[in-house]
């Protein structure tokens, strides 16, 4: 083993996470690759050709740079733990009436639990990742701050990772711009990987259409839902709709019905199959509940904490003041309004550049994996 110990490095073939490995092969460490197999472009009844971190050209470049640096690679299948959690958990938010973030619950749960088991399993001290985020220390605490590059900056959907998780794990670009990313690359004779593509779809949504994935995983969905009614907030019909699944919170477009004015999805409830429709003020608010609390930077979210929050990745945050109801949920009362607060979204709360913790928008239930999801179930 190398002087500078083994490190388990999760390995996409993207650009990102291939510089994050050839930076600790550089720095001395003994580096062992590994490449998760989280879906099947198949199954999502997409007709665009695979791309992204699941697709076997991403594979293959994964292994390409581990054999061309001579460290081992392992590719890990996790398919059956992504199926039955993550999409399940995405088709069902939706039949609740919500609109999910399965990139939060693959990057925190899934994939962090299946690679710190791969780390105990080979020995390995540290996991490291190609995210855009810091991991800092203070208290006992480990928390996750901003990137460097805010542009890029990862630490919104980071939210969940746990204290034993964030112990273990090295951003080695976290401190850097995409750009000096890119030229790294090329400098170290990667000029290929300093050129590819980003893609920033959902990995199981190839061509971003839910609706239609929505369509394909759940037989005779639009059949059940169709001909549900828009209505204003006052309950009057304005419409009948394709069904409830298919619209989010704050939509404007593709609704079907004109009015002689912007008309915004408010408010979804599934157990009418009902569309709430009103106007541009109707989606403001001044408080929201999150439930299913990670609390980062504090051992608990302390009551009357000030904080910048964030209800969708790469907004800028509004300040607000934090008030814990109990040990899973939080209040948010906003200093400024608020607009397009959508149930079963992320709510992260930063200090500063330093993520204090998260959780999910108008979901009161622990936000606890099942235990066929815990590390010591997932198989590697």
């Amino acid at each position: 083993m190398s002087k500078r110990g083994r490190v388990l490095v999760a390995m996409s073939g993207g650009i990102d996470s291939t510089v994050a490995a050839l930076m600790m092969h550089e720095q001395g460490y003994e580096v062992i690759g590994i490449t998760m197999k989280t879906w099947d472009y198949a199954n999502s009844g997409s007709s665009k050709k695979e791309t992204g971190c699941c697709s076997l050209d991403s594979i293959n470049d994964a292994r390409s740079i581990a054999v061309h640096r001579g460290f081992h690679h392992f590719i890990v299948d996790i398919r059956q733990e992504f199926g039955d959690y993550v999409i399940d958990n995405f088709v069902d938010e939706y039949l609740a009436g919500r609109t999910p973030n399965p990139c939060v619950l693959c990057n925190t749960h899934i994939k962090w639990n299946a690679l710190l088991k791969k780390a105990d399993a080979l020995d390995c001290e540290f996991i490291v990742t190609g995210h855009y985020a810091v991991i800092n220390q203070a208290n006992g605490r480990h928390f996750i701050s901003r990137s460097k590059d805010l542009k890029k900056d990862q630490s919104y959907v980071l939210w969940g990772v746990s204290q034993e998780c964030l112990a273990r794990t090295q951003f080695p670009i976290g401190n850097m711009l995409k750009s000096e990313v890119r030229q790294l690359a090329a400098d170290l004779g990667y000029e290929e990987f300093s050129k590819k593509a980003e893609s920033y779809e959902i990995c199981f949504v190839p061509d971003n259409d839910y609706r239609s994935f929505l369509r394909h995983r759940v037989d005779g969905l639009e059949e059940q839902v169709k001909g549900g009614n828009f209505v204003d907030k006052n309950g009057k019909v304005l419409g009948k709709h394709a069904g409830y699944p298919f619209y989010t919170i704050g939509q404007r477009k593709g609704l079907g019905i004109a009015f002689g004015y912007p008309a915004f999805v408010t408010k979804i409830i599934p157990e009418t199959n009902t569309v709430v429709l009103g106007k541009l003020d109707d989606l403001i608010k001044n408080t929201m509940k999150v439930g299913g609390i990670n609390s980062m930077k504090y051992e608990t979210i302390p009551d009357g904490i000030e904080s910048r929050t964030m209800i969708r990745y790469n907004s800028s945050g509004i300040m607000s003041t934090l008030s814990p109801l109990n040990a899973n949920e939080v209040k948010v009362e906003f200093h400024a309004n608020a607009s397009g607060i959508a149930p079963g979204q992320s709510a992260v709360f930063y200090e500063g550049e330093d993520v204090i913790g998260g959780g999910i928008i108008s979901r009161n239930e622990p936000f606890k994996l099942p235990e066929i999801f815990q590390k010591e179930n997932i198989t590697v």
